[in-house]
């Protein structure tokens, strides 16, 4: 149900923004890499703006999704270590439960 709303609510009017974005940006836009010749014909590209625009915002998401994976590195670090923590102490037998159920059992046989 979530899912559902945020498909109606966030993706469709993004959708439809893009689109538009797109429709409005249609002509040919010259995109060079020689800043001291910009007519080289070699290192120019041109697209139509609304694919630079689309490919800024990859970009963007791209960066911005590793920066956010670099910084949270700690963290998963320390959950690692505690979950791998938490198995060891899982498995290492507990010397104080093996002699109250020994001493259970002897009581209960008496």
């Amino acid at each position: 149900m979530l899912h559902r709303v945020v498909l109606v609510l966030v993706i469709v009017p993004l959708a439809i923004l893009f689109i538009a974005l797109a429709v409005a940006n249609r002509g040919l836009a010259p995109f060079t890499l020689d800043p001291f010749n910009p007519g080289n014909p070699g290192l120019t590209v041109e697209l139509p703006l609304f694919v630079y625009l689309f490919l800024a915002v990859i970009l963007g998401m791209i960066i911005g999704s590793a920066a956010t994976w670099f910084r949270q590195g700690r963290y998963r670090r320390l959950a690692r270590d505690r979950a791998l923590e938490l198995e060891r102490l899982r498995r290492q037998p507990q010397a104080g439960s093996t002699a109250v159920a020994r001493s259970d059992a002897q009581a209960g046989s008496t």
